[in-house]
């Protein structure tokens, strides 16, 4: 997405003039920032937004990638990130980002906008094995994400077969059932 489509608050207008703007039918928000009303938004828009919260070295997982990735229509209240390369680096940002210590595998990731995001499936694996509790908001991204991708389910089969022992495993057989039935009918 070229930056000259993404308004961020605070570097060409402010927050209360692109609050106007909003107000007018001029732009509508998307994340961290807002957009002209007459441009689309998709993937790379929805990871623009994040640039600034998601540091290089730093990959968004989860919900997050959930919602970059198209599922839901706001975003999540709190970003989730991994890290993207093989050393730690210094982890010292937004309260509203949640890190989560296991790395990202390369090719578990895909670069959208700028920053370094987990493919859908990998998304999906994250969030069939976070979706400990029926109903949670794990449980929900994932439902959304494969409503809009429900290839996903029958990839997600075969690596949950092949894992034997892993926390919310139990879970996640039983959600890929109820998952499995909604699919067929």
């Amino acid at each position: 997405m070229h930056p000259a489509l993404f308004y961020r608050p605070g570097e060409r207008l402010s927050l209360p003039e692109l609050g106007a703007a909003r107000l007018d039918g001029v732009v509508f928000e998307v994340g961290e920032g807002f957009m002209p009303a007459d441009t689309v938004e998709g993937a790379d828009a929805r990871a623009t937004s994040l640039r600034d919260l998601i540091p290089s070295h730093l990959a968004a997982c989860g919900p997050t990638a959930a919602w970059i990735h198209g599922a839901g229509d706001a975003p999540p209240q709190i970003h989730h990130v991994r890290r993207a390369g093989p050393t730690r680096g210094r982890v010292g940002f937004s309260p509203r980002v949640v890190y989560h210590e296991r790395r990202a595998a390369p090719e578990e990731m895909l670069s959208i906008g700028g920053i370094e995001v987990t493919t859908p499936l990998a998304t999906a694996e994250e969030l069939l094995f976070a979706a400990t509790k029926p109903g949670g908001d794990d449980e929900r991204w994932l439902r959304a994400l494969l409503l809009l991708s429900p290839e996903l389910v029958d990839a997600l089969q075969p690596m949950l077969a092949a894992t034997v022992r892993r926390p919310g495993r139990r879970r996640a057989l039983q959600l890929m059932s109820e998952l499995a039935t909604i699919r067929t009918s």
